[in-house]
């Protein structure tokens, strides 16, 4: 009995190491390679591999533990390959991974500076607009047609009427705009250290690991 319990908690390891690891393999099937000339869904596969990979190193650990569990002497030679095989194949992946998310990060990262300047022009030009007498008059009489100003009230109280509603307007698009920012700020980081950062932790943990299944311990 004491025997067997090992052995039976070995193969129950090996066989949910092998399943985490075949999830990785789903998760980028799901892409198809057709896609890969285009920016946008390579950048989504690399994404995915490294989101998913911490899930598959896992797998390679359970798998190795499960295999110690059966021979204590030793790694099973097929097992053992099998997991440091795999685990120098994933380091490479997340190695190639780096220079795509950074010139995906580079790329996203223009693209959303570009927005930002121009609604941050527009709206510059707007507020210019509430200086300039002849724009505000045309405001006026926009806002009398949608009925939007009462009729009674004089030109000066209609001007700072309209003012108000202008200055009301830009505040919440500046607002707005601020959180567009602040939402750029948060995907820059995301990318940058969960991303790069991530991709590059990963290599060095599937290099330890095909390090452990390969050299450091006994076939």
């Amino acid at each position: 009995m004491g025997t067997a319990s090992p052995a039976r908690l070995g193969f129950l390891l090996r066989w949910l190491g092998l399943t985490l690891v075949l999830l990785l393999v789903l998760q980028l099937l799901v892409i198809s390679p057709s896609t890969w000339g285009e920016p946008s869904y390579r950048l989504q596969l690399i994404e995915r591999l490294v989101s998913q990979s911490p899930m598959a190193l896992v797998g390679l650990l359970l798998m190795l533990f499960g295999v110690r569990l059966d021979q204590a002497g030793g790694l099973r030679q097929p097992l053992g390959w099998l997991a440091g095989i795999l685990a120098i194949l994933l380091a490479v992946a997340n190695i190639a991974a780096v220079p795509v998310l950074i010139i995906g990060d580079q790329t996203l990262t223009s693209q959303a500076d570009q927005q930002l300047e121009a609604t941050s022009g527009q709206l510059a030009m707007a507020r210019s607009q509430l200086s300039n007498p002849d724009a505000l008059d045309q405001f006026v009489s926009q806002a009398e047609q949608a009925g939007q100003l009462p009729q009674e009230a004089s030109a000066d109280d209609k001007r700072k009427l309209v003012r108000q509603m202008l200055e009301r307007q830009l505040q919440q698009a500046e607002g707005q705009l601020k959180q567009q920012r602040q939402a750029r700020d948060l995907s820059v980081n995301q990318r940058r250290i969960g991303g790069v950062g991530a991709a590059v932790l990963l290599a060095i943990g599937f290099t330890l690991t095909a390090l452990s299944a390969l050299v450091l311990l006994p076939g």
